[in-house]
């Protein structure tokens, strides 16, 4: 559900601008934010899935009281901005944030050549995380509104397929075979 309203975010907002006030569309958008976190937190979910709703209720909340679509413009930035420490903080501290999300989801078991790969992954994302994070901020500088919409809802989607797929394809053909030696 929180991919959903990620996803459709930046489009239906630009959409609601071009037919109403501002402060209009930052009211409703509160309102939606309000609802989201107060059944997220009905269904007991946890604080990691409480994060993203709380960034949407405190920027919003900043964007309706300074009336500034660039502060809207800001959340996924401060999102990627949030995820590219959290990789950084893996890579350095050893916690294999990426073996994490690959044991959970990826059932099959893993050579140790495979699973050392994955371990040392962090720090692949944390550049990918990066360039997702300057590529939000020149849109936000340099492109328009439609761009930015476009960039904030599916753009950034296929920055990080096209990442993992470039990441699984180096490690089939590459990097596993050097885990082995």
């Amino acid at each position: 559900m929180t991919n959903l309203f990620s996803i459709l975010f930046a489009p239906v907002f630009v959409i609601l601008l071009h037919y109403f006030e501002f402060n209009l569309v930052v009211t409703f958008y509160l309102f939606v934010a309000v609802i989201f976190f107060i059944y997220m937190h009905y269904k007991k979910e946890t604080l990691r899935d409480m994060f993203m709703p709380t960034i949407y209720l405190i920027a919003l909340s900043i964007a309706y009281y300074y009336s500034s679509f660039s502060v809207v413009k800001f959340v996924p930035v401060t999102l990627s901005i949030i995820f590219f420490a959290l990789f950084v903080d893996a890579t350095l501290t050893k916690k294999h944030m990426i073996w994490g999300f690959t044991k959970q989801f990826y059932k099959k078991k893993l050579t140790e050549a495979e699973e050392a790969f994955v371990k040392n992954g962090d720090g692949y994302w944390a550049w990918v995380t990066l360039i997702n994070t300057l590529i939000q901020i020149f849109v936000i500088y340099y492109g328009d509104d439609l761009l930015w919409a476009f960039y904030t809802s599916i753009g950034w989607y296929i920055l990080f397929f096209v990442s993992l797929l470039a990441q699984i394809i180096y490690g089939k053909l590459y990097a596993v075979k050097m885990y082995y030696r």
